[in-house]
């Protein structure tokens, strides 16, 4: 072994992931500096050569780490892509031989690593290669795409998933995923010359993998796909290309599978199938994948929506909507699909679909689909995941606003709900109830208006009926449910934690399903504090500021308002004044800087009080309500009138930097 090499390999067989990954690029770089396979360095090369195939060769390999066996495949790995166009000097039959050796290595990362030293042969050497791991790697994937574990024949006696089912689902599955990366490396390393090979044995292999029960191999089985496609599996004659259509029904699977990562793998798939062909002959699959892509351009996974969001662009170009309105009946015939799905965050990106049908797309196409888009939002309405009843609300405020006649008719059913999403625990759902009712009000005027704040004055009226001791979960129900931990008072009991349902940070699906026992379900939750709902109704008042029709009702109950926040017998009421400080900037606004004035010095007491008091979030929302009220109305202004109105007020001022054209809170920020 030569010296410029021992340090790299040293590092290549580390303990450490970091140590490998410096001795892969210390490799290449004496790889470059000694011009290993040039005419003047071929008796070095050979050297090299011999001394790694010795070793993968060698008996005493046995007694070596995992980690000497990757380090000395990577470093041969790198060693064939290093080469220059003659590649006279490369033992081929040996380092296939040895590829072949380690793809069912007891170590996953050994068969990786194996999988891309034969897809570098293919690449340097020749494509054809692939013909002689043809048989032991196709072989692998069959052999290894089922197995046997004792109890597989007994089924549950519930729809719930036990602990076989979600091993079978998660964990490893010897060596087929790793055979499986190994023909993608082959076919990366062929390129578009491997569709010599590809035949519908090949592709119905292929195919089984994406229903496969377990979800690593399904993500893998469609980074394969993606890899076809990207080589043109696809062809550009789609009207003929029958594996076309197949691969699309199995994308459009893939693109709604309840793991994020499936998922993600099949939209890497989708992009890489429609660059394949000619704009023209997109069209032809729009039918089967537009309805999932528009889906996971709202997914709850950040790299799965992302992702989406960038393939839309790249494919539809100008023409999304076009399309949108063009395959609508299958649009909608998806999303509502979707909303019965176990996975809460499937149910919650359809929410998000069907409101933007409701603004984005022409009234005329998306009408007839109105009684079917307002059902299925009415069912999510009542949903047990809070982010699903939030987005359907806003979803139904939308639809109203923009089909008046045609919702009319379930207004009385949609009401209660309205409000029950303005009075609801989560302060965010609170908003997107007064958003939705104020949309209700601009589609109906005065009727509209005359019931919503019938509600809100009850409501007002409400806060004297606050217990002193407010309790985030209080009225809960103490007795054993499906969700039991939360209902318990106590988590410390052995019998919460063993023998239940199994779970996977993967997906959320079993914790979260359309109903019942959840801690959220509609059905379950406590009902509404008075602080809560009064705190929905200033939400619903900065909402209304912007309705012209509403302003003299909002007029009304600035006053009322600020009186409720005088009640400060009940623990919660911090935040209510940050509520009210919140929302200030935005009913100034609406009213408009004249009418903003008459209201302005029945606000100092509770800014100020805000601003002093021990609430981090309080603090912080009253310095941003008087920077903004410095730039609203004039930093002199603002400073005489609490001059005017309370000298003392001037010292918390003060704590506020005026800058050019801004306020910025030095302490706060």
């Amino acid at each position: 072994m030569t010296d410029p090499f021992t340090a790299a390999l040293k590092l290549l067989g580390s303990h450490a992931k970091l140590d490998r990954d410096k001795g892969a690029l210390s490799f290449k770089v004496a790889l470059q500096k000694n011009k290993i396979n040039t005419e003047s360095s071929k008796e070095e090369f050979q050297k090299l050569q011999n001394y790694l195939l010795a070793y993968l060769q060698s008996d005493e390999r046995n007694g070596s780490t995992w980690e000497e066996i990757f380090g000395h495949l990577e470093a041969s790995r790198i060693l064939i892509e290093s080469i220059g166009d003659d590649s006279s000097g490369i033992n081929v039959d040996t380092f296939l031989t040895i590829g072949l050796a380690y793809l069912e290595n007891p170590e996953f990362r050994v068969r990786i690593v194996a999988g891309d030293l034969l897809g570098a042969l293919c690449n340097r050497i020749d494509s054809n290669i692939y013909r002689k791991c043809e048989p032991k790697l196709i072989a692998s994937i069959k052999e290894n795409l089922t197995r046997d574990i004792p109890g597989d024949d007994v089924k549950n006696g519930d729809d719930h998933k036990d602990a076989k089912d979600i091993f079978h689902d998660t964990a490893g599955w010897k060596s087929l995923e790793t055979s499986m990366k190994g023909l993608q490396s082959i076919i990366e390393g062929c390129g578009e010359h491997f569709l010599q090979f590809v035949n519908m044995d090949l592709l119905d292999l292929i195919f089984d993998t994406l229903s496969h029960t377990n979800r690593f191999v399904r993500e893998t089985g469609y980074y394969l796909c993606a890899s076809l496609a990207r080589y043109g599996v696809s062809s550009k004659d789609g009207s003929k290309n029958d594996v076309a259509g197949k691969l699309a029904q199995h994308l459009y699977v893939g693109l709604a599978d309840n793991w994020s990562q499936v998922r993600l793998a099949a939209s890497v798939a989708t992009r890489q199938f429609f660059e394949g062909f000619e704009d023209k002959d997109k069209k032809l699959y729009f039918k089967t994948l537009l309805p999932p892509m528009c889906l996971n351009r709202y997914y709850l996974a950040e790299g799965v929506k992302l992702y989406n969001q960038e393939s839309w662009k790249l494919i539809m170009g100008t023409q999304g909507r076009a399309n949108v309105a063009l395959f609508i009946t299958e649009i909608v015939d998806f999303y509502v699909k979707q909303t019965e799905s176990d996975n809460h965050a499937v149910r919650e990106a359809a929410c998000h679909c069907m409101a933007e049908l409701s603004s984005k797309i022409d009234n005329q196409v998306v009408k007839p689909h109105v009684p079917r888009l307002l059902e299925a939002l009415h069912f999510c309405f009542q949903d047990e995941s809070w982010p699903v009843r939030d987005t359907a609300c806003v979803a139904c405020g939308n639809f109203i606003l923009n089909f008046p006649d045609e919702s009319k008719s379930l207004l009385s059913t949609f009401y209660p709900l309205f409000f029950d999403n303005l009075h609801d625990p989560i302060p965010s759902v609170r908003q997107g109830g007064a958003v939705a009712l104020t949309n209700v009000a601009k589609a109906y005027g005065e009727e509209a208006l005359e019931y919503v704040f019938n509600q809100v004055s009850k409501d007002f009226d409400g806060i004297k009926e606050q217990k002193s001791s407010s309790e985030r979960y209080e009225g809960l129900d103490k007795g054993v449910a499906t969700y039991g931990v939360i209902k318990q008072l106590r988590d410390n009991d052995l019998e919460l934690h063993s023998n239940q349902q199994m779970y996977s940070c993967g997906s959320l699906a079993p914790k979260m399903g359309r109903r019942g026992g959840g801690c959220m379900d509609h059905s379950f939750k406590r009902a509404a504090e008075p602080w809560e709902a009064v705190d929905g109704c200033v939400y619903l008042l900065s909402e209304m500021s912007s309705v012209p029709a509403a302003v003299p009702r909002v007029e009304k109950y600035i006053p009322i308002m600020i009186q409720a926040a005088t009640h400060k017998h009940y623990t919660h009421y911090l935040h209510l004044l940050e509520s009210i400080n919140k929302v200030i900037p935005n009913i100034a606004k609406g009213l408009t800087k004249r009418v903003f004035k008459k209201y302005l010095e029945q606000f100092f007491d509770l800014i100020f009080e805000s601003a002093t008091c021990d609430s981090a979030l309080t603090k912080s929302a009253a310095f941003d309500c008087l920077e903004f009220l410095s730039q609203f109305l004039g930093p002199s202004i603002l400073k005489g009138r609490i001059e005017q109105y309370n000298p003392h007020h001037l010292k918390v001022l003060d704590q506020v930097s005026i800058g050019p054209g801004s306020m910025q809170g030095t302490v706060f920020r």
